[in-house]
C-alpha cells in the first residue's frame, strides 16, 4: 500500500487516487509536542477562567446579600425614626383620651391595635410596680420604709418598640 501525505497531495490527486489510504496518525514529534503544549495552555486558561467566573459568582452573591441587608437595616431605622417622633402624638392622645373618656372610647381599641401593629408596646408602669431602671427613669425618689423601689406615680409613659425601649418611662419612686 502507498502511504499519501495531505500537505503534499491536493484535493483532487486524493480524489483521483481512492484505492490509496491516507495515514494521518502519523505526524512528526515537534508538532504533537507542540500541540500538547498548546492543549495544555488552553487547560490552564480554561481552569483560570473558570476560577475567575467562580470568584465573581461569589462576590455577586455576597453583593447581593450585603445590598438586601443594608435594605432591611435602612427600612428598619426609618421605621424606628418614625415611631421615635410619633411618640408625641400617642402622648397627646392619651391626655386626650383620658380628659374626654366618653367621646373617645370608641378609638381606643383601634389606637391600641395600630400601636401593636407598629411594634410599639407601652411599659407597664403603674404604682406600685418595681423599679427597673432598664425601663424606668426615675425622676425623684421618696424616703420611705424598706429597700424595695416602687413606682409611686407616672409622669410620662413609656414604650416598646419590637421589645427594645425606645423611650424610657419617667416616673417617680418610693422605698417600700
Amino acid at each position: 500500500m502507498k502511504k499519501v501525505k495531505i500537505e503534499e497531495n491536493s484535493p483532487e490527486d486524493i480524489a483521483a487516487q481512492p484505492d490509496e489510504i491516507i495515514d494521518s496518525t502519523r505526524v512528526p514529534d515537534s508538532a504533537t509536542q507542540s500541540e500538547a503544549e498548546t492543549v495544555t495552555a488552553q487547560a490552564d486558561t480554561t481552569a483560570e477562567l473558570l476560577g475567575d467566573l467562580q470568584r465573581t459568582r461569589a462576590d455577586f452573591e455576597n453583593y447581593r446579600k450585603q445590598v438586601e441587608s443594608q435594605k432591611t437595616l435602612a427600612m428598619s431605622a426609618a421605621k424606628y425614626a418614625t415611631v421615635e417622633k410619633f411618640l408625641p402624638l400617642v402622648d397627646d392622645f392619651e391626655r386626650a383620651l383620658s380628659a374626654y373618656p366618653e367621646q373617645l372610647s370608641p378609638l381606643r381599641k383601634n389606637f391600641d391595635k395600630t400601636l401593636a401593629n407598629l411594634g410599639l408596646a407601652q411599659i407597664d408602669s403603674t404604682p406600685g410596680t418595681e423599679f427597673n431602671p432598664d425601663l424606668h427613669e426615675a425622676v425623684s425618689v421618696e424616703n420611705g420604709e424598706g429597700d424595695t423601689e416602687v413606682i409611686a406615680e407616672t409622669l410620662r409613659p413609656g414604650y416598646l418598640y419590637d421589645g427594645s425601649v425606645i423611650r424610657a418611662a419617667m416616673v417617680k419612686v418610693k422605698h417600700k
